[in-house]
C-alpha cells in the first residue's frame, strides 16, 4: 500500500482523463484482437462452409450473394473496423499525452516549490547536482513511465485477454499449449526486476554524482584556470564518468541476458504450437484458418509478455526515481511551523543572552552575545574569519534559530514573527552576491519587478556604480555572464547593493559586501546611506577598520564571544584588540603608501 501510494500520489485530480484514455485503450485492444479472425473468416467461411470465429455483429453484415460480394464487404468493413480502430488509438493517445504532461508539470512544480521552501541547513549539505537531477531526469522517469510504460502494461494485458479469449472460443486444447511457457516468461520478467532495481539505483547515483562534477567545474571554472587544476578536474570527472560507465555496463548486461532468454523461450513456444497446429489441422482437429488466426494471435500474447520484462525493469528504474524525490519532499518545510505573526518592524533590535551551536558540533560558535541596536544607528561587527560573524546574521534573519537566548526586534521575539515578514523587512547583501545572466537593468531591477528608470539609476548612484554602467559598451542594457562573471567584484557588490536599495527596508546587512571595494568607495556608498537612510538599522561585517569606523557601535568578535563592544573613539581609548587591529592596518596601509 506504500508503494502504491508513492506511485498514484500524483495522479490525483486528473483521474478522468486517465478513465478515458483507459477505456479508449482497452477498446482498441479488443478490436485489434479481431484483427487474426477476419483471416480465419476468409479462409473457413468464405472459401469453406465452416464458421466464423467473428462476433455476430460483425459476421451479420458480411453475408453476400456471391463471394466476390462477400470479399468486397469483407474489405468495407475492415476499413470501417480500422478507422474505428485508429479512432480509438487516437483518443487514448491524446488523452494519456495529457495525463502524462499535467502530472509531470504539477509534479516538478511542487518539487521546486518544497526545495525553495526547505532550510539554510537542507541547502547547505545538499548536492546541487543531485538535486538538479531529482527535479530533471527523475521526474521525467516518472513522466514517461506513467504516459508510456504504464500504458503499455495495460495495453499488453488488455491484448493478451483478448487475444486469449478469441483463442479459447476456437480450440480451448490449443490455446493451454500456445501459453506453456507464459508462466516461464512471467517468473523471469519477476526476476530480472528484483535485480535491476538495485542496479538501477547504483546507475542513478553514479550518473548524479556525474552531474555533481560538470555542474561544480562549469560553475568554478575560473578557479579552475586561476589555479591551472584543469588536469585534476578531468581527471575527477574522468573516474565519475568510468563509474557510471561501469554500472551503465552491467545494466545492458543484464538486459542482454534477460533479452536473449526470453527470445529464445518464445522461438521454443512458436515451435511447440506451430507443430501442434499442424499436427491438429491434418488430423481435422483444427481448421486452416483457425491455424492461421492462432499463429496471429500468439504473437498478440508472448511478444507483449517478453515486454513485461522492459517494463518490470523500468517500473523498478520509476520506482527509484520516487524514492529519490520523496527523501526531498520527507524535508519538513521551513515554514511548516512558523508563525503567522506580522507585527510592525521598525528596526530597534536587541540580543539577548544568545548562543548558537550546530548539531553535529561539541562546541557551541556564539554564546552569551548581548548588545541593542536602535533605529537609524549602525553596528560593526569586526572578527577573524570563523569568530561567527556571519552567523550572527544568519541569526538574525532566522536563516539559522537560536540555540540560546533571544533575538528581540522591536519588542517581539523574532521566533514569534513569521520567517517570510521577517525577511522582507532585512536586506542583506552578501560578500559573493548572485547576479543573473540578464541585463544589469534586469538585475537591478529584479527586487521590484515595478521600479521605473528612474529608481534604478537613484539607487544606482547611491552604490556608486552607475558611472560604471554607463561605460559599458550597452550601458544598462548589458548582459552580465552568468553569476556576473563578466562584471569586476566590485562591481558585482555595488550592483547587488543597488538591488537591495530599491526597497526601503528598516534593517540593512552588509556581509562583507564592501570587501571588493576601495576605501573611497566604500566611505562614499556608507555615506549616501546614511543621507538617503536616515532611519535604517544598518549592520556591516567586515574586517577593514575604516569601514567600521564610522559605525555608532563597533563589536569585535573573538572564539564566539564579544571581547569588546563600543564606538570608535572609546574603543581606541580602551586600548584593546581594536585598538591593536587599528594600528596594525593603518601602519600597513602606510607601508603600502611608501613601497
Amino acid at each position: 500500500m506504500k508503494r502504491y501510494h508513492q506511485f498514484t500520489k500524483w495522479m490525483h485530480g486528473k483521474k478522468k482523463l486517465f478513465i478515458l484514455g483507459f477505456l479508449a485503450l482497452m477498446a482498441t485492444q479488443y478490436f485489434r484482437s479481431l484483427t487474426p479472425l477476419f483471416l480465419q473468416h476468409i479462409v473457413d467461411t468464405v472459401f469453406g462452409d465452416d464458421p466464423s470465429a467473428l462476433p455476430g455483429f460483425i459476421t451479420r453484415s458480411l453475408q453476400g450473394s456471391t463471394v466476390q460480394q462477400t470479399l468486397l464487404l469483407v474489405s468495407v468493413v475492415f476499413v470501417i473496423y480500422t478507422v474505428i480502430r485508429l479512432l480509438f488509438v487516437l483518443i487514448s493517445r491524446v488523452s494519456f499525452a495529457y495525463f502524462m504532461e499535467t502530472v509531470a508539470y504539477n509534479m516538478r512544480n511542487t518539487l521546486y516549490d518544497h526545495i525553495q521552501n526547505l532550510s539554510f541547513t537542507y541547502h547547505s549539505s545538499a548536492d546541487t547536482g543531485d538535486l538538479i537531477q531529482r527535479t530533471t531526469t527523475d521526474v521525467d522517469a516518472y513522466r514517461r513511465f506513467i504516459g508510456e510504460q504504464l500504458v503499455e502494461v495495460a495495453r499488453l494485458f488488455f491484448l493478451s485477454a483478448f487475444a486469449m479469449y478469441q483463442m479459447f472460443r476456437m480450440f480451448p486444447l490449443m490455446t493451454g499449449i500456445s501459453l506453456v511457457t507464459a508462466p516461464i516468461i512471467v517468473i523471469s520478467a519477476a526476476v530480472y526486476f528484483s535485480k535491476v532495481k538495485t542496479v538501477f539505483d547504483r546507475v542513478e547515483r553514479a550518473e548524479a554524482s556525474m552531474t555533481t562534477a560538470v555542474q561544480e567545474n562549469v560553475t568554478g571554472t575560473r578557479v579552475v584556470k586561476a589555479f591551472q587544476n584543469e588536469k585534476f578536474e578531468i581527471d575527477k570527472f574522468d573516474a565519475r564518468s568510468e563509474t557510471f560507465r561501469y554500472e551503465s555496463m552491467r545494466l545492458s548486461t543484464l538486459m542482454a541476458f534477460f533479452w536473449s532468454g526470453t527470445d529464445f523461450i518464445i522461438f521454443i513456444q512458436y515451435t511447440l504450437t506451430a507443430s501442434f497446429g499442424i499436427y491438429f489441422t491434418i488430423q481435422g482437429d483444427m481448421m486452416m484458418g483457425e491455424f492461421i488466426a492462432f499463429l496471429g494471435l500468439l504473437s498478440m500474447i508472448v511478444w507483449p509478455l517478453r515486454q513485461l520484462g522492459r517494463l518490470v525493469g523500468d517500473f523498478g528504474k520509476t520506482i527509484v526515481a520516487l524514492d529519490r524525490i520523496d527523501d526531498i519532499l520527507v524535508e519538513e518545510s521551513e515554514h511548516k511551523y512558523d508563525s503567522s505573526n506580522k507585527p510592525p518592524i521598525r528596526g530597534h533590535i536587541r540580543f539577548n543572552n544568545v548562543a548558537f551551536q550546530f548539531h553535529d558540533d561539541h562546541q557551541p560558535l556564539l554564546k552569551n552575545i548581548n548588545f541593542e541596536v536602535k533605529p537609524g544607528e549602525t553596528l560593526a561587527v569586526i572578527g577573524k574569519t570563523g569568530s561567527g560573524k556571519s552567523t550572527l546574521m544568519n541569526l538574525l534573519i532566522r536563516l539559522l534559530d537560536v540555540t540560546d537566548g533571544e533575538i528581540m526586534i522591536d519588542g517581539v521575539n523574532i521566533n514569534d514573527i513569521n520567517k517570510k515578514h521577517l525577511r522582507q523587512h532585512i536586506g542583506v547583501i552578501l560578500q559573493e552576491p548572485f547576479l543573473y545572466s540578464r541585463s544589469v537593468y534586469d538585475n537591478i531591477g529584479i527586487m521590484k519587478q515595478n521600479a521605473d528608470q528612474k529608481h534604478i539609476h537613484d539607487a544606482a548612484n547611491i552604490a556608486r556604480v552607475h558611472d560604471d554602467i554607463l561605460g559599458f559598451e550597452e550601458g544598462y542594457k548589458t548582459v552580465v555572464g552568468e553569476r556576473g562573471v563578466t562584471l569586476s567584484g566590485g562591481q558585482k557588490q555595488r550592483v547587488a547593493i543597488a538591488r537591495m536599495l530599491l526597497e526601503n527596508k528598516p534593517v540593512l546587512v552588509f556581509d562583507d559586501s564592501l570587501s571588493a571595494v576601495d576605501t573611497e568607495t566604500d566611505i562614499q556608498i556608507r555615506r549616501a546611506l546614511n543621507h538617503h537612510w536616515q532611519d535604517t538599522t544598518v549592520f556591516i561585517i567586515t574586517h577593514r577598520i575604516t569601514t567600521a569606523m564610522e559605525a555608532d557601535k563597533i563589536i569585535i568578535l573573538e572564539d564566539g564571544e564579544i571581547k569588546a563592544f563600543g564606538d570608535h573613539a572609546s574603543l581606541l581609548k580602551a586600548n584593546g584588540v581594536y585598538a591593536s587591529l587599528y594600528k596594525e592596518q593603518t601602519q600597513l596601509k602606510q607601508e603600502v603608501k611608501t613601497q
